[in-house]
């Protein structure tokens, strides 16, 4: 049966070597890095990547614009099964009105499966190119959770490296402590006794 006893080395005991001070102490500042410092850091990186995305949305806004479309143009023949649904879409013809500037044409990326005659809408630049939509709150907030949790996660990657080098530096010590104290205590048990 084994007996464990806690906080053994932060106790004066003749068993106490320095280099299980060192690791006591070691543990600490790790706990403290992986509980405190870790989600700090990631929550620092979210609201940093928050800010960053919100602005590039809010750009993204000023510099696109939408229109409401009709398609003028068929799917292309050979639409797989899998580019049959909404989510995969294709380049088709499509045509609206601006006032000031009459009816337009253009070639955008419209939902698979739309058929001509159907209103879509469709994002444009200012130079009259077709262009994703601006990311939503919902992007933008997603971006953050993943860069934070990103930052939070490669914070305590690091900080368990890093703990896992001090241990191995740490037995190195802790072996030759041991080897030092036998060359002092060996002799006594080895030799013959009268």
């Amino acid at each position: 049966m084994r007996t464990r006893v806690r906080g053994w080395r932060w106790r004066r005991n003749p068993l106490r070597r320095r280099s299980d001070v060192v690791e006591a102490w070691t543990v600490l500042v790790v706990a403290v890095l992986l509980f405190v410092v870790a989600p700090l850091v990631g929550v620092a990186a979210g609201l940093h990547a928050h800010d960053e995305a919100r602005a590039l949305a809010a750009k993204q806004r000023a510099e696109r614009h939408q229109v409401r479309a009709v398609v003028i143009g068929d799917a292309p023949e050979r639409a797989s099964e899998v580019q049959s649904d909404r989510r995969h879409p294709y380049r088709a013809q499509v045509r609206w009105s601006e006032p000031g500037k009459g009816v337009r044409t253009a070639w955008a990326r419209v939902p698979a499966g739309t058929r001509a005659g159907e209103p879509v809408s469709v994002w444009f630049d200012s130079r009259g190119r077709n262009v994703a939509p601006p990311p939503d709150d919902v992007a933008v907030w997603q971006h953050a959770v993943t860069m934070g949790l990103c930052a939070a996660g490669g914070t305590a990657a690091v900080v368990f490296l890093g703990h896992a080098v001090e241990r191995r530096i740490a037995l190195r010590h802790r072996l030759a402590e041991w080897e030092r104290e036998w060359n002092r205590t060996g002799p006594r048990w080895t030799q013959p006794r009268a």
